[in-house]
């Protein structure tokens, strides 16, 4: 039988805890992400759907990237007990220098379309961070101003191969002064995917301003005032940015690009040449034997070949392959933290965010690029104390197994 009592106030009163208002709203919304998955639905709020869908959309029916973020959820992790993981280190070191942690910042294209703060927010966090940050060809801040925003930490830069080869060779020349000191010679473009959210919606660059456009920016006014109120998008390598996203590419790209251009660039780089893009087995080996200093599984996030290999699928081959011989990071997917523990777990040296980066980037500039920031490293620190390790090094496949493929 339960005894009852009157309520005591004091009682009462002992439990009430009021919090401090948040007055300011962008603190307020980014605070209340508690995953990337929050700060993805913050970003589809704010910012209009052309924009939105570029980030978030793939090829065609977007099988890889469903694919990708499916086999980071079909895993069983196997934790360790009494490690005694008070402290855990997430730091590593990657292409010749250090990270403060297993990720870096992704190269993205266009990107002050999302949000008009883009390269600078993106660089300027990681630098706050200690991670390095990645430009690309098609980012839209240059490359001497990116090292301005950033001028002491690790910067990458992400080539593509263009048709007139002496705009590629001489942005690697930029980079190469700018300090940069990693390049990602990127082999998945030789064509632009089809990315149809963007042919449905009619998304070019500069954006159009038709009828259906207004529609769905009248509720996201703010986007449309910083964009028409900050400096024209200015490209790191395109004199001309007018027509959709895909024209962009097909007439930037070129699909003769061949082992031969990788030499040429070997030796115009100084610094770590790394290969992006590898999707098998036997180019990775191949790329090794040719001496390159890493390589990034990746299917350019499923925004290129739909059905491609799912790079988390394919680094345990890879790595049997190639792992004593050079080092591996990977992308595509990666939506937690968690997600990058058991890439390290696998053996992959280092992951690339490039979604999660953006979807920051809308929900709130640079502060919503280091509230992703946070939330990953939260998410990493979490999972390795559960897990039983104290650094990344002590991660190994035991600790991850791959659910079989019927389960995928």
């Amino acid at each position: 039988m339960v005894t009852r009592q009157r309520p005591q106030p004091a009682e009462i009163f002992e439990l009430m805890r009021f919090k401090k208002p948040q007055l300011d709203r962008k603190r307020h919304r980014l605070d209340s992400a508690l995953t990337i998955a929050d700060l993805r639905r913050v970003a589809k709020r704010r910012t209009p759907a052309a924009a939105f869908d570029y980030t978030d959309g793939a090829a065609e029916e977007e099988i890889s990237l469903h694919r990708a973020r499916r086999a980071f959820r079909d895993i069983q992790f196997n934790p360790g007990i009494l490690r005694g993981v008070g402290d855990v280190d997430t730091s590593c070191e990657i292409f010749g220098g250090l990270s403060a942690l297993p990720f870096g910042i992704a190269p993205t294209g266009f990107t002050r379309l999302m949000q008009t703060e883009g390269e600078t927010a993106g660089a300027t966090a990681a630098a706050a961070a200690g991670i390095p940050f990645s430009l690309s060809t098609l980012g839209t801040t240059s490359i001497e101003d990116v090292r301005r925003a950033n001028p002491h930490g690790r910067i990458w830069f992400q080539l593509y191969v263009m048709r007139d080869r002496e705009i590629s060779y001489e942005l690697v020349r930029r980079a190469a002064a700018a300090g940069f000191d990693t390049l990602f010679f990127t082999v998945d473009t030789p064509v632009a995917g089809a990315r149809l959210r963007d042919k449905r919606n009619g998304f070019s660059i500069p954006p159009q301003l038709t009828a259906r456009t207004v529609l769905n920016a009248m509720p996201r006014p703010w986007w449309w005032w910083d964009f028409l109120t900050t400096p024209k998008l200015e490209f790191a390598s395109l004199s001309s940015t007018g027509g959709t996203v895909g024209e962009l590419l097909d007439a930037a790209m070129d699909p003769t690009i061949s082992f031969e251009d990788l030499q040429v660039i070997r030796g115009l780089w100084p610094g770590k040449l790394v290969v992006k893009g590898v999707q098998s087995v036997a180019d990775a080996r191949k790329l090794t034997d040719l001496g390159v200093d890493g390589i990034v599984l990746s299917n350019h996030g499923g925004r290129q070949l739909d059905r491609a290999p799912v790079p988390f699928v394919l680094l345990p081959e890879v790595l049997r392959e190639v792992g004593a011989d050079t080092e591996i990071a990977l992308d595509t997917g990666i939506m937690s933290g968690a997600d990058i523990v058991a890439a390290i777990a696998l053996g992959a040296k280092f992951t690339l965010v490039g979604r999660a980066y953006l979807y920051g980037l809308m929900a709130g500039g640079r502060e919503g690029v280091d509230r992703m920031i946070q939330i990953l490293t939260e998410e990493i620190v979490r999972t390795m104390k559960l897990l039983g390790v104290a650094s990344l090094g002590e991660l190994t496949p035991r600790h991850v197994t791959l659910l079989p493929a019927s389960g995928r």
